[in-house]
Parts: structure tokens; C-alpha cells; sequence
């Protein structure tokens, strides 16, 4: 197996990916972020499959269900006692066949390493690495905390803070790179994984810059190559922190914004737009959480859901990415998201019709093209002079800048929420042309020559 063969930037145009040598666009959902854990997972991939997904979330996480990579070796009468020199068997188990699963399917599986809530408040009560959950180590031996009562985003947690230009805290660094390399086993094989190394961390840039250089020097030794990214917390990404990715490409291969997707509307597309711009040299960008979802949740101030937005707010963000220029996407499970619902599977099925049509790989974001537009009416990306895509949330009409093509063009219709081609017609190239939508709600035109 050669490096093309995995899934690596695409020669040709590097804001994608290519996998077995040829260039492949990520669309995903589900509906748990720690794969291995999603009940007749075979089942839920084979659905992802047939609307035409290939995009996954594998956290690394185990706070949802208790469940830890190290063995229980004495169970006291309150606490769990964990050994962090042995493996759970089980645990390794199911995550390989995950990636096992997804591999038989042209499915790519993006890992996040370190499950950053795994590590604060009452998840970090009950998890192997705090000193009284294991036999490894106490607190003075340590320096790791028995109660971390605050949110991550305060970072205070010394866990995080283990690498060796921060606190160099050998002890903990040596099972935290066991986990990483028992981690690694499993996955190095796999040619369809990416690596990210947090969830949504605070902490400092020193941290993931040195697992992903980890991550990457065993990849080498092992004659792989792979490609690693870190998931910011700040929602803005003008945000200093987005700068450890967008300006290191020595460190990190691609970029993950996924924190983004908690904007709206046109902010979140001008953001989004503003980053790429910033990129250099290009590279993927990934959202492996799309937020977004009408179901309730249980924090939400108004009792109902909607707080990351509601599911308008998801099937938005989703278009407008892919309509950005980014390399992959994937709907957040419920109920931050709505995973691989109907209405995701209606919006990936539509997104694999629209681009199984054309060369999205030759094509760039060009909203400039488009005029007499309302506020987050319309979105364009083209191929200008060969063909072009407009993505409409709400059916309103647009002008379209046409004059780098002659002659007539052929404009195709989708039905987003249906599925389905609904019109076709003839437009005139070498002008600007009105579209107009065949009604309200989501709608895609693809205009170019036809087959």
C-alpha cells in the first residue's frame, strides 16, 4: 500500500482529500461521537453508506458510559481501581473492529485522541487516570488533582499540562503515551483515519503540538504517512488559538473548525471564509460536528432544544461548508445535532447527488459571482466558464454572473429535502442570469454545459 492509497491531501487541489488515489469529498453524521460504542454499528455504517456518507467522529472519549481502555483490577467497595499498565481487552476490541468496519466501507474515521470533558468535574471523579481511581500513582507522586469542580474551558486541570515545555510530569506523560501507543496499534494499520489530537481544548498549543509530532514520528518509523488537527474551543475563529493550526502546517496537515458551526447565517459563512483565506498553504478543512438540532435538550433556557440551533440552523451550516470550499462534514449527534436522522440523510443523499454531477474539486467558493442578494439568500461556487452551483436555504431569488461561459448552458434543479431532480432549463451563458427557484424551502441549481 503506498501513501496515495491512504487518505492524504489530494495532489491536485490540496483544500481536499484523496483516498486510493483518487479525489474524495467527506459527508457525514451519526448518532454517538465514540464509534465503537454506536449499538449493530455495522448496521448504522451500512446506513451512512447508502445515502451516499463517508465521514465519521471516533472520540476516544468513554465518559458517557464509563467504559475505559485499562483494566479493573479491584473493585472496592466505592471506587473502581484501574491499573494503567494493562489494557482492557474488550474495549481495544471494539474500537479496532470499528475501524475495521468503516475500512470495508470507504468510510473515513476521524479519532480524537484526548476526550477533553473526560477530564473535569464528575467525569474526572470516576476516570483511571485520577490518582484514586488507579495503582499507578497517588497524588504526590503525580501532581494530578482528586476534584477538578470547573469547565474546561478554565483549564485547570495539570493533566493537559504534562508535556515537556510546560510541567514535564514524567510520570503521567508515560501512561499518556501508552494509551496513545496502544492507541496507535490498532489504527496505524488502517489506511482511512485521520487524527485530531482534542475535543473543543482550552489549553495550551505546547499540548497538541506535541502529540500530533508524537503521533506523526511513529507513523514515519512505521513507514506511514499520516495527517493530524486540533479542535479549538473558541467558536470565533479570528481567535488566537485557531492560529497554532492555521499558521503551522509543519505541525498540522489540516484544519478542524468545527467550533464554528455554532454561528449563524451569513456570519457563519464570512468567518469561515475569512479563516480560508488565512490558510497558507492550503489544506483540508474539516467539520466533524455540524451543531444544530430541534430535539430537546436537557440545558437548553428554553426547555425545547436549540442550543447550538435549530435544525434549519444545521442543514445550513452543512451546505454552506461544502459550498465554502471545505473538505469534509459531519451532522453532531443528537441532540447537538441531528446524527444520521432522516433529515441528515436527506441532506448527505442531496449534497452526494449535487457533487457525483460535477467537479467540485476544480471549483472554488465565488459568492461574487451572485447579485440582487438578500442576507444569507444564496451561495455560489464555481468553476467559472465551465460550471457553477448555487445552494439556496430558503428558495429566494438571485442574479448569477455567467459571462466567463458562451453559449447556452443547462441549469438542473435539486429537491434538496426530497432527493430529487425537479427541473431542468436552459440559460443563457455570456450574461447575467436570474434564478429563481421552483419553490420555498432548500434548493440546489447546477448549471454547465450537460452531458
Amino acid at each position: 500500500m503506498t501513501d496515495t492509497d491512504r487518505i492524504t491531501v489530494y495532489e491536485d487541489n490540496p483544500w481536499y482529500w484523496q483516498y486510493k488515489g483518487k479525489p474524495v469529498l467527506l459527508l457525514g453524521g451519526s448518532d454517538l461521537d465514540n464509534l465503537f460504542r454506536i449499538p449493530n454499528l455495522a448496521e448504522h455504517l451500512d446506513l451512512l453508506q447508502s445515502v451516499g456518507g463517508n465521514y465519521v467522529r471516533c472520540t476516544m472519549s468513554t465518559h458517557a458510559s464509563w467504559f475505559y481502555p485499562f483494566k479493573r483490577v479491584a473493585e472496592p467497595y466505592i471506587l473502581a481501581q484501574y491499573d494503567l499498565e494493562q489494557r482492557n481487552e474488550e474495549y481495544w476490541e471494539r474500537f479496532e473492529e470499528a475501524l475495521k468496519l468503516a475500512w470495508e466501507r470507504d468510510i473515513i474515521v476521524q479519532i480524537e485522541t484526548w476526550g477533553t470533558f473526560d477530564y473535569y468535574r464528575g467525569f474526572w471523579d470516576r476516570h483511571p487516570f485520577n490518582p484514586k481511581n488507579n495503582v499507578n500513582y497517588d497524588v504526590q507522586r503525580s501532581g494530578l488533582p482528586l476534584v477538578v469542580d470547573s469547565h474546561p474551558i478554565k483549564t485547570e486541570n495539570p493533566f493537559f499540562w504534562s508535556v515537556p515545555e510546560e510541567h514535564d510530569n514524567a510520570i503521567v506523560l508515560k501512561y499518556q503515551r501508552r494509551f496513545v501507543d496502544k492507541l496507535l496499534d490498532y489504527a496505524l494499520p488502517y489506511p482511512n483515519v485521520l487524527y485530531c489530537m482534542d475535543n473543543e481544548t482550552s489549553v495550551t498549543p505546547k499540548w497538541g503540538a506535541y502529540w500530533s509530532e508524537y503521533i506523526k514520528a511513529r507513523a514515519a518509523r512505521e513507514g506511514v504517512l499520516v495527517h493530524t488537527t486540533e479542535m479549538w474551543d473558541p467558536h470565533d475563529l479570528s481567535h488566537q488559538m485557531h492560529k497554532a493550526t492555521f499558521d503551522h502546517p509543519e505541525t498540522y496537515s489540516f484544519v478542524e473548525i468545527s467550533q464554528n458551526n455554532h454561528q449563524r447565517g451569513e456570519t457563519h459563512w464570512k468567518n469561515a471564509q475569512k479563516a480560508r483565506a488565512s490558510i497558507h498553504p492550503p489544506r483540508p478543512i474539516t467539520n466533524v460536528k455540524i451543531y444544530g438540532s430541534d430535539e430537546p435538550y436537557k440545558d437548553a433556557r428554553d426547555g425545547r432544544g436549540g442550543l447550538f440551533g435549530r435544525t434549519r440552523d444545521g442543514i445550513e451550516r452543512f451546505w454552506r461548508n461544502i459550498f465554502g470550499g471545505h473538505a469534509a462534514c459531519r451532522f453532531h449527534r443528537p441532540p447537538s445535532g441531528i446524527g444520521l436522522t432522516p433529515k441528515a440523510q436527506a441532506q448527505i443523499r442531496s449534497m452526494r447527488m449535487l457533487t457525483d454531477r460535477m467537479d467540485i474539486f476544480s471549483c472554488e467558493p465565488h459568492n461574487d459571482l451572485l447579485s440582487n442578494r438578500k442576507e444569507n439568500a444564496a451561495y455560489a461556487m464555481a468553476n467559472p466558464g465551465c460550471e457553477y452551483a448555487v445552494y439556496f436555504p430558503n428558495g429566494e431569488a438571485v442574479d448569477i454572473d455567467l459571462g466567463g461561459a458562451e453559449g447556452q448552458l443547462q441549469a438542473a434543479w435539486l429537491d434538496i429535502a426530497k432527493s430529487a431532480w425537479a427541473r431542468e432549463q436552459t440559460v443563457p451563458g455570456g450574461s447575467v442570469v436570474t434564478l429563481s427557484p421552483p419553490a420555498k424551502g432548500y434548493w440546489a441549481v447546477l448549471i454547465g454545459r450537460g452531458e
